[in-house]
């Protein structure tokens, strides 16, 4: 695989370590002759250690095979979060510092999550691209606002806080993108 074809979740294999993708950021070239540059930022997967390098776009990566499983979250203590797979309701546990992109989007009850499974052991989960939240906290309403005029910001269940249209109100469900972090409509 080449670097131009990483994606969130991605597992790939560095320096004998198993890295999982959180982030990526494309840097283009600023002169003509230049090459993009993929920022990458993830973690290692078992000792958790953070993961920051840069690569050029045709620079080729060793993909780890990865199954995807469909789980759902059953509670989260100290140890951080349990997980039950749909179909076999083994569980797995993964503590809260490997999922700190994910956290924020966490809620009981919610579907489309998948488990990253490589070799019988979990490396992760990966979010669907858009969840639902309920509105917890933010200023009041304005009646008289309109849907394209300003926002302000609205604390989520999660404790996620997103920039929301004035017209928004406490107990109202929004849907939003679990990769920008930002507010599509409401639910």
């Amino acid at each position: 695989m080449r670097a131009n074809e990483l994606k969130r979740s991605t597992v790939f294999k560095i320096d004998g370590k198993n890295i999982i993708v959180k982030k990526i950021f494309v840097q283009s070239p600023s002169s003509r002759s230049g090459s993009t540059l993929y920022k990458v930022s993830g973690y290692e997967i078992g000792s958790q250690q953070k993961f920051e390098r840069s690569f050029k776009g045709d620079e080729t990566i060793e993909a780890i095979e990865v199954t995807r499983n469909a789980i759902q979250l059953l509670y989260r203590d100290a140890e951080g979060c349990t997980f039950m797979d749909n179909e076999s309701y083994e569980q797995y546990t993964l503590p809260d510092d490997s999922l700190e992109e994910e956290l924020p989007f966490l809620s009981e009850g919610l579907e489309d999550v998948k488990a990253l499974i490589s070799d019988g052991q979990i490396l992760g989960i990966e979010l669907p691209a858009t969840v639902i939240l309920e509105i917890t906290d933010c200023a009041p309403g304005m009646k008289a606002a309109s849907s394209s005029a300003r926002t302000k910001p609205a604390t989520l269940t999660t404790g996620l806080i997103v920039q929301v249209p004035e017209y928004l109100a406490i107990g109202e469900n929004i849907k939003v993108n679990t990769e920008t972090r930002e507010f599509m409509s409401r639910a």
